[in-house]
């Protein structure tokens, strides 16, 4: 990765909080909406434009008759994210 091609996945504020928050565990929608200050429409967007891009999978299970989804980090979301943090590593060092 070099800073002529950075991915989508972190050219939006949103989408670099929701991936740095599931950096460390994975987040149900309602701690998403908790840690980013998003709206659910918002969240909701960029929660399916992450997984369509393979950044992070989701499950959805029905607990006590309400819909609770779950999200977490795919392998290649975690490659990405480390290879954006060093790029800007790398940037600030020269």
């Amino acid at each position: 990765m070099n800073i002529d091609n950075i991915p989508e996945a972190f050219s939006v504020t949103l989408r670099l909080k929701i991936i740095t928050a599931l950096v460390r565990s994975a987040r149900t929608f309602q701690e998403l909406r908790e840690i980013t200050q998003a709206t659910q429409g918002n969240l909701s967007v960029q929660l399916t434009r992450l997984e369509e891009w393979g950044y992070l999978t989701s499950e959805k299970v029905i607990e006590k008759k309400k819909p609770r989804s779950t999200y977490t980090i795919t392998e290649y979301g975690l490659q990405q994210f480390e290879a954006y943090v060093c790029l800007l590593q790398s940037v600030l060092q020269k």
